[in-house]
């Protein structure tokens, strides 16, 4: 049962800027893909109003109009003109998010997206601990190609390893980190500029104000969900595999 007053003063923003070269987008954005007769956007924003969240920011930027179309006037528009990463992109979507809110939930526009059940309990979890950040994990059968979540002796959490990163034994992890994170505002007005920039790549990445937290001694929580059916969807094989998952559910 969803408790509707547990999300005032909150406010959902989905990061949808990106071009999606691995989906071969040439005229529109990867988020627009159908995915089970459903763009993936609209699937997004629907699970979010369901949810009873009161403000939702969409972050665009490739093809803008492909993902405004959809979608219409019913949310707010943030447009991150320079493609800088996921940490740029949530900087851009806060200039629009309504002033009174208190917590930020944020989400990839590319995913298959999470029930209003699972929002609830992630944020009645952050609110109960004070976190300054509490983000989703999973617990995957095969993690390949996914950030893992490095836990110290206590079960404590010690941070997030890219696969690029990660050590042989690293690789082992199950839990990962799907992509749905609650920030404090307060958290966030005080760290979003302090992101530091990829010396690879030139971007900023959101999964950096995690490392931040912890390297601050702040308050960082997780909430592992159970038998979610998830996939990220970055290319035409994960989104026939992403079909198949809701297919068998």
């Amino acid at each position: 049962m969803i408790t509707e007053n547990i999300f005032i003063n909150t406010c959902a923003v989905v990061l949808a800027a990106g071009k999606g070269k691995r989906m071969n987008a040439k005229s529109k954005n990867k988020v627009v893909f159908e995915l089970s007769g459903e763009p993936i956007i609209v699937r997004i924003v629907n699970n979010l109003k369901r949810s009873s969240i009161p403000h939702l920011v969409i972050v665009v930027g490739y093809a803008r109009e492909s993902v405004q179309k959809l979608i219409g006037d019913s949310v707010l528009y943030a447009y991150q003109r320079k493609r800088l990463g996921t940490g740029h992109a949530l900087k851009v979507g806060l200039k629009v998010v309504p002033k009174d809110c208190q917590d930020i939930f944020v989400f990839y526009g590319d995913d298959t997206s999470y029930a209003p059940e699972v929002l609830q309990a992630l944020l009645e979890k952050h609110k109960a601990t004070g976190a300054d950040i509490t983000f989703l994990t999973l617990s995957l059968e095969d993690p390949t190609g996914l950030g893992r979540i490095c836990r110290g002796e206590d079960g404590s959490l010690i941070g997030i390893v890219e696969e690029k990163d990660a050590t042989l034994e690293q690789k082992k992890i199950q839990e990962i980190n799907p992509g749905c994170f609650v920030f404090s505002k307060s958290f966030l007005d005080k760290y979003i500029n302090r992101i530091p920039k990829s010396s690879a790549t030139g971007e900023y990445y959101l999964t950096n104000l995690i490392e931040l937290a912890l390297h601050n001694s702040l308050n960082v929580q997780t909430y592992m969900a159970k038998n979610l059916i998830w996939r990220g969807i970055n290319t035409p094989n994960e989104l026939q595999e992403a079909e198949m998952l809701l297919g068998n559910s």
